[in-house]
């Protein structure tokens, strides 16, 4: 059965790949599964009927069949459970993989997503610059660890796997701000992400997405 992922019909990142239904189209490749898209304006999103499949009214959600399921890493874990391609074989291995997808939506988005949200939202505020000192030193604080953890290695643990799929698309975020300047391990990190022909053809549908919008505007 092919499953239907919905996605911004016009996503406000322009094209850029951040639209959290990435996660899921790249998921999705990287398992070789075919899907569907339906697009959904911002009003579409906030209707009734998109509610019963995702009570906050966001994308991405992914239908199956009769299972409906929202928020982009509870999807990408289903898709690496089902086809075997984002999760290690060995108990332990899959458990650390799934401790790092953890991580990256836990303790490295929260900080980098209200970094982003505070740069569009509050830059005109009196506050912000102070507010934005702490928001970069949590990230760097973050970021650090991370490299070191990270090391010289190709990926998290072994393997690539669903947590760094996630991973690099948590760090992407704050790639264009200048906040991973020094960070050498992380950007050549993504840059290995981005090289995998899964996340190409995702990039590809999603880009493919925002250029037919922006044509019929």
């Amino acid at each position: 059965m092919i499953p239907t992922i919905t996605a911004f019909e016009k996503s406000p990142d322009r094209g850029k790949g951040l639209a959290r239904d990435m996660r899921v189209r790249w998921a999705l490749e990287e398992a070789g599964q075919d899907y569907e898209t339906r697009l959904l304006s911002f009003k579409a999103m906030k209707d009734p009927a998109h509610r019963l499949l995702n009570p906050f009214g966001q994308i991405p959600t992914y239908e199956e069949g009769d299972l409906v399921l929202f928020e982009s890493g509870a999807i990408v874990l289903h898709i690496a459970e089902r086809h075997k391609t984002l999760l290690p074989a060995d108990g332990n291995a899959r458990s650390r993989a799934i401790a790092w997808m953890f991580a990256a939506l836990n303790t490295l988005e929260p900080p980098i997503f209200e970094y982003s949200l505070a740069r569009i939202l509050e830059h005109g505020e009196t506050w912000y610059e102070a507010r934005n000192a702490i928001l970069e030193e949590r990230i760097h604080k973050r970021l650090k660890e991370l490299t070191a953890h990270l090391g010289n290695a190709d990926w998290l643990d072994g393997d690539f796997t669903a947590g760094d799929l996630l991973m690099v698309t948590v760090l992407q975020r704050v790639k264009a701000t200048g906040l991973l300047n020094g960070y050498a391990q992380l950007l050549a990190y993504i840059d290995r992400a981005e090289a995998r022909p899964a996340y190409r053809q995702a990039f590809k549908a999603q880009l493919a997405v925002f250029e037919a919008a922006s044509q019929r505007s």
